[in-house]
């Protein structure tokens, strides 16, 4: 199974990235370049309709959305273990996934994207001023009640943990002291270890 992965820097395609060589997956992967607007064009439209990475190609389909695509890694290569087995720990698992995607990614988000919900300035510099108060509650939540230490899951790495990678990536762009934050901080030392982010990093860098 070969696949083809499309990702831009500074995107959500951080986390599947890292997946992607977690679990030494046989795949191309195509830079789209956000600044010159690639996303909007035509042949990358059909790929993904709303102009977004992470997109991912398979033998069956075209995947987009994070914690889908994340999910299908895992559970094609199911010789990592990178996805629970259970469905109630799959679904702990989804659960976090969902939470980054639905409520952290958007706080974040209110920091470039304002236009997205709003077309008054005005109202995108309020958006931007509440980023560094909500993304500091949300990582507050990571750290009380999602992660488990020394991974997300508890003491097995797992497809969640990219994700809070990318997550403690967004806390230190808005200004989020992880510091004041140690499973986190300790997380994210961990991850950087990695062999897998460290090749990834060199790519978003």
């Amino acid at each position: 199974m070969t696949l083809t992965f499309y990702y831009a820097k500074n995107s959500a395609a951080y986390a599947p990235h890292i997946l992607l060589e977690d679990v030494g997956a046989v795949y191309e992967a195509i830079k789209i370049d956000f600044a010159g607007g690639e996303q909007r064009s035509a042949p990358y439209l059909q790929i993904n309709p709303k102009g977004r990475v992470p997109s991912l190609i398979t033998d069956q389909g075209i995947l987009t959305e994070t914690p889908a695509i994340l999910a299908y890694i895992a559970q094609t290569h199911p010789e990592h273990g990178m996805a629970p087995e259970t469905a109630f720990e799959f679904a702990v698992a989804q659960a976090f996934n969902c939470y980054i995607a639905s409520t952290v990614h958007v706080a974040h988000a209110h920091k470039h994207r304002g236009a997205r919900w709003a077309d008054d300035a005005s109202a995108h510099a309020h958006m931007r001023a509440k980023v560094h108060q909500n993304m500091t509650d949300c990582a507050a939540v990571i750290e009380t009640h999602y992660l488990q230490g020394p991974w997300v899951l508890g003491n097995r790495y797992s497809m969640c943990d990219p994700y809070l990678a990318l997550v403690t990536r967004w806390l230190g762009d808005d200004g989020v002291d992880v510091g004041q934050f140690p499973k986190i901080a300790a997380h994210n030392q961990a991850m950087r270890e990695r062999p897998s982010m460290q090749t990834i990093l060199r790519l978003h860098a």
